[in-house]
């Protein structure tokens, strides 16, 4: 019986250890998206917690600084100042005009500091809103 009792004992304890892992892994990876008018709202509360903001790049707006690269995102007549020190490169699609994703922490400064850059796809694959798709060009058409 005495056996039984060590070895339920252990399989607790690895058990607790597993949820507890599990738990503490999922509170530092947890990100939430906000609007830049979202952010804006939240203040200070803003600082230091791991967001997702999203929005239009600035025409003009990149400018590479070492490794570092900064920007600025807009949503309607709001605009937030981006430093991007990630070591993935930047998406292909990532240019002036183009909808972006950052993900990062926003600091005291208001800068929001990114440690990831996703480049929404260009729409000219789709119709414009009322509009039929364009005809596909078949060889020998």
């Amino acid at each position: 019986m005495k056996t039984y009792v060590k070895f339920g004992a252990l399989v607790v304890a690895i058990i607790g250890t597993l949820v507890w892992l599990a738990a503490g892994g999922i509170s530092e990876t947890k990100t939430y998206y906000k609007t830049i008018s979202e952010l804006g709202q939240m203040g200070g509360g803003a600082t230091g917690k791991r967001l997702r903001v999203g929005g239009d790049v600035v025409t003009g707006s990149i400018m590479r600084k070492g490794r570092a690269v900064e920007f600025t995102l807009r949503q309607d007549a709001l605009r937030l100042k981006v430093v991007y020190s990630g070591n993935d490169p930047l998406p292909d699609t990532f240019r002036d005009g183009a909808q972006a994703l950052a993900d990062g922490k926003m600091g005291a400064d208001g800068v929001f500091q990114a440690s990831k850059i996703q480049a929404k796809c260009a729409s000219k694959y789709e119709a414009k809103p009322g509009k039929a798709p364009a005809p596909l060009n078949k060889a020998g058409a």
